[in-house]
């Protein structure tokens, strides 16, 4: 999209706004169904190369290189043929310049697939046939990119390009020696170093196989099951809608890559809800963009950029759900209560008040429920572990055929209830779905998802192998839950369809995960042009000090600019590309920067941090285009929707900051008891601080105790802050007598050392490193065993050998580094006292606004819905 659209230039339905997402040409005809036909084929071939068919056939075995070229040979074609040119040209017919272009722009990333093996053993030998190719290629991405992304990030790359040609004649600071256009057309295209590098690669082997996971549950019916669920449960609180729609979006969020496509699907149902209960349009389309947007942060399925972390930070996907997943629950239990508070603001009354139910008997539902889901997934995870030593090579058969008995149990479960009601916004919300039945007529669309979990977090398979068996799940499902719902409930009363209508289901389901994909696979394949040009030319460690000279050497600064570059990327480029851009170019000086102020920054941290404002750019006005598309369901103005998202988003803009600072919150290095209090414990502190930032409490706020508010709020997630202004945590030994600092220590203390000298580049820097003591009888041995060996020259302390694969060595130690300070930790007493008066104090503001309650009259004016 060029440019922020007018209210009256807006789409006016989901389907509009669908295609203007996934490509905004529909063709009739024959072109239709070269379309449909090329996008299911592009889903066939990588259901295909995720299998393991071709290693048990020994058919069409590809290297990565080869799968890439063949993943954006069809991104290409596709987005030339659905992506018009102009807001002028043609949305029925495909011209043929168009159809030109896209032909040569696949041909040219086939090359490389054609060619490979011969590009293989001439690497870096370019032909004159390999540079026209990347001549072609290269701007016709660009060019592919524009039309699906808009302008932004094909600046932006052409940008990188000159640079990278241009570098003698850059000024001061920016200079380098240059590229050649022959060398860059190599690196950009021929190698995998650009175009074709580790952004394409993550896009071909794992995320188009979740997208398209998610397309086929939707159109099994999974989207419409959720909202249907999460309106049942919540409908009868006050402001029941909105919080089904928190609910509704973030279950949809688990299968949906697209906040757009997210807003889209469930706002079409859940915005209207909302304005029947009292929302204003714009209030109602922001907290489905609120919610809609934060599913890309919650596991399992988290967006695109997620499974790029895998390669960039070096962790297991799991670990990546682990760390992420505190973080992202706290902020939809913060939504929810954001809600809430909303609802209390308009004095709203719940619907259908003779379902609501009190406090002890909702507990006591949630504890059954808590206790069979708990009771269900042991007897699964035991069992399976049984079962699969006890059966050996049968084991894949014996699970197969539990999988299958389960499934037509729950269709069985499913046949014996009413089917659920159809979608209709304009339908009256004068009574709720029950619960009960709306639980038990879908609970066969939860085991594509149990599957995939299974997969990911047991059996620790990889990404793209778990989704592919979840889709494998997912495709039985979509052929055969039809004939066989009608064939188990015989009362004649329903019908569901035939197989017909299955095979029509999943050919759409394949296409609509094959278009989904247009954008992501151009996305990640053009912002590879700059990592290539940052890999090729060091422009890294240029901008590196760049911000760092912004910044003035201050980490907290450092993470607001991060944050702003974020926002302000976020408004031309989608998440994925925003999410490379931004940590290949920061991510590493954030760890530096916080290297130097004696903070341990985990990598893993600092690139969340980086994702998360990157979905924030979804939300925020002038471009959010999430608000955009929730104001056209809404017919509310979209910058009002924009900001007041924004506003309901704070929390999510809190939580990055609060976790560079306090790694507990991201699970790292913690046992399961210290993670269930931080659990609990920032959830509090996270919905205190939604009550200061929302002006409401128990009532309406008075300054000073949005201010306290949020003292109590920030003393609960870091009490640490506090406890080290009054005890430093650190005294200072010297480093003369490092092994007899190091004596009376005990194995497993932190030792902080603050160093001087030159790194591995020979840069001149000073930084502070952590270490863990290590098991020694004397000071000596635990010295001995950091491999550290130092020497004295007039007065200092330098490394005078680091040993190979030591502590010392990961920790970048280099001969002839001095050692500055050497900290050890003193006795504090513990920073989790400071909750109490945390508590005490928050007491005191309830009191304060019950007191004020009271003395005010009842008020006559309640919405009763």
């Amino acid at each position: 999209m060029d440019k922020p659209m007018s209210p009256s230039e807006m789409p006016t339905s989901a389907e509009e706004l669908i295609a203007q997402d996934v490509g905004a040409r529909l063709p009739a005809g024959m072109m239709a169904k070269t379309i449909a036909g090329l996008a299911l084929l592009w889903s066939l071939f990588q259901l295909w190369i995720a299998s393991p068919l071709p290693f048990i056939f020994g058919v069409g075995v590809m290297n990565d290189t080869e799968t890439r070229a063949i993943h954006l040979g069809f991104a290409l074609l596709l987005a030339f043929m659905v992506f018009p040119a102009t807001k002028r040209s043609p949305r029925d017919r495909v011209p043929l310049l168009d159809c030109t272009f896209g032909l040569i722009a696949c041909a040219s990333s086939l090359y490389l697939f054609v060619l490979y093996e011969a590009l293989v053993q001439r690497p870096g030998m370019l032909t004159t046939e390999d540079f026209v190719t990347a001549l072609i290629g290269i701007p016709l991405l660009l060019e592919a990119a524009r039309r699906v992304l808009g302008p932004a990030l094909p600046v932006i790359a052409l940008v990188f390009l000159v640079y990278s040609l241009a570098g003698p004649w850059m000024p001061g600071l920016l200079a380098h020696r240059g590229v050649q256009l022959e060398a860059l057309a190599n690196h950009q295209w021929i190698t995998t170093e650009g175009v074709f590098g580790i952004a394409l690669g993550v896009s071909t082997s794992f995320v188009f196989l979740f997208v398209l996971f998610g397309a086929l549950l939707e159109r099994a019916g999974a989207g419409h099951y959720f909202i249907q669920l999460a309106f049942s449960i919540l409908g009868h609180l006050r402001g029941g809608p909105a919080k089904a729609a928190v609910v509704a979006s973030g279950l949809t969020g688990l299968i949906s890559g697209s906040s757009i496509a997210n807003v889209v699907t469930t706002g079409t149902f859940t915005i209207p809800m909302m304005r029947k209960v009292g929302f204003s349009p714009e209030k109602a389309g922001a907290v489905e963009v609120a919610s809609s947007v934060n599913g890309q942060i919650m596991p399992p399925v988290m967006g695109a950029a997620a499974f790029l972390m895998v390669e960039y930070v070096g962790i297991p996907y799991v670990e990546i759900i682990k760390h992420a997943f505190l973080p992202a629950a706290i902020s939809y239990i913060a939504l929810l209560y954001i809600v809430h508070l909303e609802a209390l603001k308009l004095g709203m009354e719940p619907i259908d008040s003779a379902r609501s139910k009190p406090w002890l008997a909702r507990l006591t539902g949630f504890a059954f429920g808590t206790a069979l889901i708990s009771g269900g997934s042991l007897a699964v995870y035991y069992g399976l572990g049984w079962l699969k030593p006890a059966l050996g090579d049968f084991a894949i058969y014996g699970v197969g055929t539990l999988l299958a008995v389960a499934y037509l149990g729950l269709l069985k479960v499913a046949a014996n209830n009413e089917p659920l009601p159809a979608e209709d916004p304009d339908a009256p919300l004068d009574s709720l779905p029950d619960t009960c039945s709306v639980l038990l007529s879908g609970l066969h669309f939860l085991l594509p998802v149990v599957v995939l979990v299974w997969c990911l977090m047991v059996e620790r398979l990889s990404p793209g192998l778990s989704a592919f068996w979840g889709s494998v799940i997912l495709i039985v499902i979509v052929l055969t839950q039809r004939p066989l719902l009608n064939w188990m409930r015989k009362d004649g009363k329903h019908d569901y369809g035939t197989m017909e209508d299955g095979f029509i289901d999943l050919r759409e389901g394949l296409i609509a995960g094959a278009r989904n994909m247009i954008g992501i696979g151009i996305a990640t394949a053009t912002a590879g042009i700059i990592v290539g040009a940052v890999s090729q030319t060091g422009v890294g460690l240029v901008l590196a000090d760049l911000v760092e000279m912004l910044s003035m050497g201050n980490l907290l600064l450092m993470l607001i600019l991060t944050a702003v570059l974020s926002l302000i990327l976020g408004m031309g480029l989608p998440t994925t590309a925003n999410y490379i851009v931004v940590s290949s170019l920061l991510a590493p000086v954030i760890v530096t920067l916080g290297q130097q102020h004696g903070l341990i920054v985990p990598l893993i941290a600092v690139h969340l941090f980086v994702f998360y404002f990157g979905i924030m750019a979804d939300v925020t006005p002038p471009v959010g285009l999430a608000s955009f598309a929730a104001a056209a369901v809404s017919k509310g103005d979209p910058i009002k929707t924009g900001i007041t998202a924004f506003y309901y988003s704070l929390r999510t803009a809190a939580l990055p900051f609060l976790f560079i600072f306090n790694t507990d919150l991201l699970l790292i290095d913690v046992d399961w008891a210290h993670g269930i209090a931080i659990f609990v414990v920032s959830t509090v502190a996270m919905l205190i601080f939604a009550a200061a930032t929302q002006g409401w409490f128990v009532t309406r706020n008075r300054w000073y105790e949005g201010i306290l508010l949020l003292v109590v709020a920030f003393t609960l997630f870091r009490p640490g802050f506090w406890v080290d202004m009054v005890v430093d945590p650190y005294r200072s030994s010297n480093p003369a007598h490092l092994a007899k600092t190091l004596d009376p220590l005990e194995a497993g203390d932190v030792l902080r050392m603050r160093i001087k000298g030159e790194d591995a580049v020979g840069k001149m820097r000073e930084f502070s490193v952590l270490f863990s003591v290590p098991e020694g009888e004397t000071g000596q041995d635990k010295l001995d065993a950091l491999g550290i060996m130092t020497y004295q020259d007039q007065g200092n302390t330098l490394i005078d050998i680091v040993t190979f694969a030591s502590p010392a060595e990961a920790a970048g130690l280099e001969f002839d580094q001095q050692i500055v300070d050497v900290r050890i930790p003193v006795e504090q007493f513990r920073k989790e006292w400071l909750w109490l008066p945390a508590l005490l104090l928050f007491g005191a503001v309830y009191l304060m606004q019950k007191r004020r309650v009271t003395k005010q009259e009842p008020d006559a004016g309640k919405i009763r819905v």
